[in-house]
This record gives C-alpha cells, sequence and structure tokens, in this order.
C-alpha cells in the first residue's frame, strides 16, 4: 500500500503537492547521500525497487487488481518531474521506471492470465521488467528489425540480438519484439513477446555509456531461446502497432523527465549564484547572470504549460473521449518531447556556465544532466524522427 495513501480523483492538487513532499524526502534520504557511488558502480541497489514500490510510484496508472493505483497523467507526471528535479539523475529514474515502458503492451493487449504471472510482482518491486525493441545497426528503423520468433509447436524459438536495453542485465521479464512472418519484411510481420530472462540460449553484455551511469544497459543476444506461445502479447502481427502505441507514453514521460531535470539545473545554478561571490557581490547581483537564469525559466515555463495540455488530453481520452488523441496530438507528443529535451539541454549548458569551473565537477547536478541530455535527445526517437513523425501526423 502506498505512503501516501489512496490516491484522490477529485482532490488532485493535494495528491500532486503530497507526492513532491514525498519526492524531496525520499531523495534526501534514499538517494542523495548514495548516488556517486551508484554512479561509480554503474547500478544502484536491487532493494530500492521494492522501496520505491511501498511509496505507490511503481503501480501509478496501473489497476488496482493487478497491484497498482489508477492515476491520470498529470498526476504520474508530477511524480516523474519531482523525482528528476530532486534527484538529477537519469539513470536513477530511467532503471526504477523501465516497467513503464516495458509492461503497457502487456496491459493493453496480453492475455488476463499472463499479465497476472507478470505485472503484480513488478509493480510490488519484486522483479524488474525491460522492453528490448532496439537492434544493432536498427535504431528508430522499428520496421526493420531481424530479431526471429519461429513457431514449433506450442513454443517460439527466438533468435537475434537487441541493444542499448535499459535494465536489462538484471531483468526478469523482457518485453521483446520479434518478427513472427520472416516472408514478410515490413511492419505487419512483427509481434511482441514476454520473455523470462532465466532461460537457456539469453546471453547478457553490459554497455558502457556517456551517461545514465547507475542504470545499467545492455546487449541481449538470443540463440534458440524457447518461449511458450501463450507468452506471445496480442495478435501475430500486431506488434508494430503496439510498439507505435507505446511510444506516445514513453515520450510524454520523457518530457516530463526533462522538465523535471532543466528545474534541477535552475535550482542548483540559483543556490550558487546567491552565495558565491565575485567582486564582492554574490554572483546573482550581476545583471548577466539574472538573464540567464530568466532565459532557463522561460523555457520551463513553456514547457510546463505544453506538457499540461498534451497530459490533459490524454487523461481525457483515458476517460473515454476517443477523438482526444488523433493524429494532432501523436504529432504534440513528438514536439514537445523535442521541446522539452532542448529545453533540458539549454538549462544544462547555462547551469554548468553559472556554476563555472565547479559545474564541470562530478558531483554536481549540472555536470551529470549536462552529460546526460543526449540519451533524452536520442532515446525514445531521436529529434530528426520526431519531427518527420509529427510532419506525417499533419499530414505535411
Amino acid at each position: 500500500m502506498s505512503t501516501l495513501g489512496p490516491i484522490d480523483a477529485g482532490d488532485e492538487a493535494s495528491d500532486i503537492a503530497a507526492v513532491a513532499q514525498v519526492a524531496r524526502r525520499f531523495v534526501l534520504a534514499e538517494v542523495a547521500p548514495n548516488l556517486a557511488a551508484w554512479e561509480q558502480a554503474g547500478e544502484f541497489p536491487r532493494g530500492l525497487y521494492e522501496r520505491v514500490a511501498a511509496l505507490g510510484w511503481l503501480g501509478m496508472g496501473y489497476p488496482e487488481p493487478l497491484g497498482g493505483t489508477p492515476a491520470s497523467w498529470r498526476l504520474r507526471n508530477a511524480m516523474t518531474i519531482a523525482l528528476a528535479r530532486q534527484g538529477g539523475s537519469g539513470g536513477l529514474m530511467a532503471g526504477l521506471f523501465s516497467h513503464n515502458i516495458a509492461l503497457p503492451p502487456l496491459l493493453r493487449q496480453g492475455s488476463i492470465a499472463l499479465q497476472r504471472q507478470v505485472i503484480p510482482d513488478v509493480l510490488a518491486g519484486k522483479k524488474i521488467a525491460a522492453l528490448a525493441i532496439t537492434e544493432p545497426g536498427g535504431g528508430t528503423d522499428v520496421a526493420a528489425l531481424r530479431t526471429t520468433a519461429r513457431i514449433e509447436g506450442d513454443v517460439y524459438v527466438v533468435d537475434g540480438e537487441k541493444t542499448f536495453i535499459t535494465s536489462g542485465m538484471r531483468a526478469d521479464w523482457l518485453t521483446v519484439a520479434v518478427r513472427t512472418d520472416p516472408a514478410n519484411k515490413g511492419p505487419t510481420g512483427i509481434s511482441m513477446l514476454m520473455v523470462p530472462t532465466q532461460v537457456p540460449g539469453l546471453s547478457r553484455t553490459p554497455l558502457q555509456k556517456m551517461g545514465w551511469l547507475c542504470s545499467d544497459t545492455a546487449h541481449l543476444r538470443f540463440d534458440g531461446v524457447r518461449v511458450p506461445a501463450s507468452y506471445r502479447v496480442g495478435e501475430e502481427g500486431a506488434g508494430f502497432k503496439i510498439i507505435l502505441t507505446n511510444f506516445n507514453g514513453e515520450r510524454l514521460s520523457m518530457a516530463a523527465m526533462a522538465l523535471g531535470f532543466s528545474q534541477c539545473c535552475f535550482d542548483e545554478a540559483l543556490a550558487w549564484a546567491q552565495q558565491r561571490k565575485t567582486f564582492g557581490v554574490p554572483l546573482v547581483d550581476h545583471q548577466v547572470i539574472r538573464h540567464k537564469l530568466m532565459d532557463m525559466k522561460m523555457r520551463m515555463e513553456s514547457t510546463r504549460a505544453w506538457l499540461d495540455a498534451v497530459a490533459s488530453q490524454a487523461d481525457a481520452a483515458d476517460r473515454g473521449d476517443t477523438g482526444a488523441t488523433g493524429a494532432e496530438w501523436v504529432a504534440q507528443v513528438c514536439l514537445l518531447k523535442n521541446h522539452a529535451t532542448q529545453t533540458m539541454q539549454f538549462c544544462a549548458d547555462q547551469g554548468v556556465q553559472i556554476l563555472g569551473a565547479m559545474g564541470c565537477m562530478r558531483g554536481t547536478a549540472c555536470e551529470r544532466i549536462y552529460r546526460e541530455v543526449k540519451v533524452m535527445m536520442i532515446g525514445g526517437g531521436a529529434e530528426e524522427i520526431m519531427k518527420e513523425l509529427a510532419s506525417r501526423q499533419l499530414g505535411l
């Protein structure tokens, strides 16, 4: 049960305030004293999942029968923003919440039996779930994926590779995109499978990264991995559509993360400017520094307003408004993701500049976020792909 208590849909403002308050306490007690060591180790303790689950955060947005707590996108975004702002670690966020890109396909399209087998343990922090789509040389071109799954009786036999998989080293469940129709090289030959990681034929290799240091990232190899046919998510050939739908939620969450990290840079830069003295006065007394801070603030507020508008449409769709999230909304999500990560990039750059030499030192949030911004601008769909997808959604 969440220590925040039940979420009251009629008092969302109070819930948002409570989430932010608890996030701050959690980061100060659990994260801040340990983050440097986790970054150096390349991972954070597995037990952290259960502590976050006890706060109700892993289950936000999932059905109660599966161990979740129904919550609006606005509330989920508030939690994401608060944790990103207080913790300042993309690696921590990516690792703790990798299930939010791995489980939605199962929740929307999987069988009830498979949902019950996988989801409750993940939301309780007892198991870890990861999404495995990207392949070596494939990148964003999902329709060209080459990992195959051929049917043999009542099992699929999986062969192929995946790379850049967040939580891939210690995940217990993988949501894997596979080609089930080898004769069909296009998007309609793709399906989705839930693959348990404790199976013969699966090997995992850790990858070293520029940022997100405390989240494990893996290269996966499937060599004759046998998976029950009942672990397929949705119909054969429906995988590409499932993936595209899943991307919308991932990109919306990444925009919220980017806003939180932007705020983290602003907070650190402001605090530094108020206590650091140059030429006998606090740094913030210099007009050029105040203007830098206001440039950051301007971009953050535009991102916040856009995020709230797009999230409100997503919430309307969840309430049954079938016209709330059409092609225009998808375009908005793509462009918002770009705008939010560009805001993060700007704030990280300005934060490092305001901190000066201290901004180049490991241990400052601005330095860490400066290194992490590129994975945010590439992951979930690179900027260039987002622009192209948005233009196509708008019929251009």
